[in-house]
C-alpha cells in the first residue's frame, strides 16, 4: 500500500501546501465494522491541515477517490480515514505476487545469525523443557532462514563436571558392565538410570551419617560417593586414562541416544561445541579484561568485575585458585564461537532461570569493547507443566522427551483411527501419518505460545482436529489437497481481473498477502508464536471459505471456478510453507 502513502504526501503539498515525510503517514487494516480495507490515521496529519481530525479526514479522502484509481469510495469515523480499494486491484495483487512461484521467498538480506539451542547435559536423557528448547531454537532458526539470514545452528553440550561423574561412579559400582546392547535401554537412559541410582544411595549416606550426630551440610560434604565423584572429576581433569576412557564410552552411548531423540524430534545442528574442550577458555579474557581495567583483583587473587554502577551487583570471574566458573567459561566460548563463524548476532535460547546471567555476560564483552557483543540476544522462555497425573515419567520427576513423543504419535494413532478416514492407507503410510499429527500436535501447542510465557501442555488436548492445534491446520492442508485433485487444477494461469470478489474471497486474498510480511514480523521478534497463529487464521478462514461458497468443482463459471481453485492451491502452499518454519509436515491427505 506504499503507493497510497506517496499519494497521501502529494495531496497534502496540493491541499494544505505542506512537505511531509511518508514515514509520517501510517496505513493499517479497516476494522472489521467499517467498510473499507486500508485506514489512514489523520492525527498525525492535523498540524498541517489546522483543521478537525474529521474535516482532515474527508478533504484527504476526496483527494484520493480523485487522484488514485484504486480507491472506489471512503469513509470517516473520529480520526480515521477508512478507504475502499478497487476489485482489480486486489485481483492484480493475486495475479502478479500470490500466484508467483516466488511469492513468500524473501531475498537474502546479508545477516549473519547463530542460534545455539538444546544444550544438554549427558547424564540424562532429554526430558520435557529441552523439547520447548529444541523446537524453540529449530523454529526459530528456520523462521530467520525464511526471512533471508544466514543461520548456524549450534549444540554446546554439557559433557563434563561433577554431575557426569556421578553417572559413571554409579555405573563402575553397580552396572555390572551393563550396555545398551544388553539392557536393550537407549544409551541416554541407561547413563541417566545410573545417576538417579548415584542420588538414591548418596541420599541413604546422607542420612546414616546424620543418624551418627552429623549436620545436614556436613552429611552431604562427608558422604563417601560425593567425594567419590569429586576425585573421579580431579582425575578426569588430570587426564586418568581409565576415567577418560570410561567417559568416552558413556558419552558415545548418551550421544547415540540423543540423535534418535533429535531424528524423532526433527531437529539438527551445523555444529556442535563440547564443554569438555572449552571449560579452559575464557582465561585469555580475564586477562584481557584485567589488562583493559574491566576486571580488577581481590586480595585473595580471584578476580572480578563490578556493575553495581548499570544496577547489577560485583560478579566473579576467576577463581583465587585461577580456576573458571560458568561465567569464565561462557566468555570464551562466545569469543570462539565469533571466530568460528564471524556472525552479526548470536542468540542464545535458554530457559528464563538464566536471565540474570545473560545480562552480566553480555555487559561484560560489551564492556570488553567487542564488536560483536551488541549483537548477541537471550532469547528466555517460560517452562512447561503438564496436568497433574496426564502423564507419568519414567522416574515420577520429570518427563521424558522420548515417552512424550510415543505417548502424543499413539494419540494420534487412536484419535485417526477412532475418525475412520484411514482405512485406505498402507501400514506404512498410516504410521508416517500417526508421527505427523502427533509430533504436529505437540510442536503446534508449544510453539503457538509466546516463549516468555509459562504454559500448560495438555497432550490430549493438543490432539483435537479443531480449533486453533497442529491436526486442525494439517486437516485443513490436506483437505484443500484433495479439493485440488478432485478438481483437476492445475496452477499457474492467471484470473481475470473482471472476476467479482464476494467479501470473503476479499479477505482471503488480503490475509494471504501477509504471509511475507508476517515472516518477517516474526523474525524480528524472534517469535514462532505470531508466525503460527497466522496460519492459524489462514486456516480458519480457508474453513469459513469453504463452507459459505456453492461447492467449486460444481462452478460453472470457468473464471470463478478458477479464483476459488486458486485460493485454495495458495492457501495450501502457505500453510505448508509456514508450517514447515515451525518444523512441522503437513500431510497431503488425512
Amino acid at each position: 500500500m506504499n503507493f497510497i502513502i506517496t499519494e497521501v504526501v502529494k495531496g497534502i503539498k496540493h491541499l494544505y501546501n505542506e512537505e511531509v515525510a511518508e514515514s509520517l503517514i501510517s496505513i493499517q487494516d479497516t476494522r472489521k465494522e467499517f467498510e473499507g480495507q486500508a485506514t489512514i490515521v489523520v492525527f498525525p496529519i492535523v498540524r498541517f491541515s489546522k483543521k478537525s481530525p474529521e474535516q482532515t479526514a474527508n478533504d484527504l479522502g476526496a483527494y484520493l477517490v480523485d487522484n488514485l484509481k484504486e480507491v472506489t469510495a471512503f469513509n470517516v469515523v473520529k480520526g480515521f480515514l477508512n478507504l475502499s480499494i478497487a476489485n482489480d486491484y486486489w485481483l492484480d495483487l493475486f495475479n502478479n505476487s500470490l500466484l508467483q512461484p516466488d511469492f513468500g521467498v524473501i531475498p537474502s538480506n546479508g545477516r549473519k545469525v547463530m542460534v545455539e539451542y538444546s544444550s544438554p547435559n549427558t547424564n540424562k536423557p532429554l526430558h520435557l523443557g529441552h523439547v520447548r528448547n529444541n523446537l524453540l531454537g529449530y523454529s526459530v532458526s528456520e523462521l530467520l532462514k525464511a526471512d533471508g539470514a544466514e543461520v548456524y545452528k549450534v549444540n554446546l553440550v554439557n559433557d563434563r563436571g561433577i554431575h557426569i561423574c556421578k553417572s559413571m561412579l554409579a555405573w563402575q559400582k553397580w552396572g555390572n558392565g551393563e550396555t545398551p546392547e544388553s539392557s536393550g535401554l537407549k544409551g541416554d537412559h541407561l547413563v541417566g538410570k545410573y545417576y538417579v541410582i548415584f542420588d538414591k544411595e548418596y541420599k541413604k549416606e546422607i542420612e546414616a551419617l546424620k543418624a551418627e550426630g552429623q549436620t545436614e551440610d556436613e552429611a552431604k560434604k562427608n558422604a563417601p560417593l560425593i567425594k567419590a565423584a569429586q576425585a573421579m572429576l580431579l582425575a578426569w581433569e588430570a587426564g586418568d586414562e581409565a576415567v577418560i576412557d570410561l567417559w568416552k564410552t558413556m558419552n558415545g552411548w548418551v550421544y547415540e541416544g540423543f540423535a534418535i531423540s533429535y531424528k524423532n524430534l526433527g531437529v539438527d545442528f551445523d555444529k556442535f561445541y563440547y564443554e569438555s574442550n572449552t571449560y579452559l577458555l575464557g582465561k585469555d579474557t580475564v586477562e584481557e579484561g584485567l589488562a583493559k581495567g574491566v576486571f580488577f583483583k581481590k586480595e585473595d587473587g580471584s578476580v572480578w568485575i563490578d556493575l553495581t554502577a548499570d544496577g547489577l551487583d560485583q560478579k566473579l570471574v576467576l577463581r583465587a585458585d585461577g580456576t573458571s566458573v560458568y561465567i569464565t567459561q561462557d566468555l570464551g566460548t562466545a569469543q570462539m564461537k565469533y571466530d568460528d563463524f564471524k556472525m552479526n548476532e548470536s542468540i542464545y535460547v535458554v530457559g528464563n532461570e538464566q536471565d540474570y546471567h545473560f545480562k552480566v555476560l553480555f555487559l561484560i564483552l560489551d564492556k570488553l569493547g567487542k564488536s560483536w557483543a551488541k549483537g548477541l540476544y537471550h532469547l528466555s522462555y517460560g517452562m512447561v507443566d503438564l496436568p497433574s497425573g496426564k502423564m507419568k515419567s519414567r522416574e515420577g520427576t520429570v518427563v521424558d522427551a522420548d515417552d512424550l513423543i510415543a505417548e502424543m504419535v499413539a494419540t494420534a494413532k487412536q484419535k485417526t483411527e477412532a475418525l475412520g478416514k484411514v482405512d485406505h492407507f498402507s501400514e506404512e503410510e498410516r504410521e508416517t501419518l500417526y508421527y505427523n499429527i502427533g509430533m504436529g500436535a505437540l510442536k503446534y501447542f508449544l510453539l503457538k505460545v509466546e516463549p516468555k510465557k509459562r504454559l500448560l501442555f495438555d497432550p490430549a488436548e493438543s490432539i483435537d482436529f479443531q480449533g486453533n492445534t497442529g491436526p486442525f491446520i494439517q486437516y485443513t492442508h490436506a483437505r484443500i489437497k484433495s479439493l485440488l485433485l478432485k478438481a483437476d487444477y492445475t496452477p499457474g494461469v492467471f484470473i481475470d481481473n473482471q472476476v467479482a470478489l464476494s467479501e470473503t474471497e476479499l479477505d482471503m486474498i488480503i490475509l494471504l498477502a501477509k504471509y511475507p510480511s508476517e515472516i518477517s514480523a516474526a523474525a524480528k521478534t524472534f517469535s514462532p508464536a505470531s508466525l503460527a497463529n497466522y496460519i492459524y487464521e489462514v486456516a480458519k478462514m480457508f474453513n469459513k471459505f469453504y463452507h459459505e461458497i456453492p461447492p467449486i468443482v460444481k462452478e460453472e463459471d470457468e473464471q470463478l471456478k478458477r479464483l476459488r481453485l486458486s485460493l485454495s492451491d495458495v492457501t495450501a502452499g502457505i500453510l505448508k510453507s509456514g508450517m514447515r518454519i515451525l518444523g512441522i509436515e503437513v500431510p497431503e491427505r488425512m
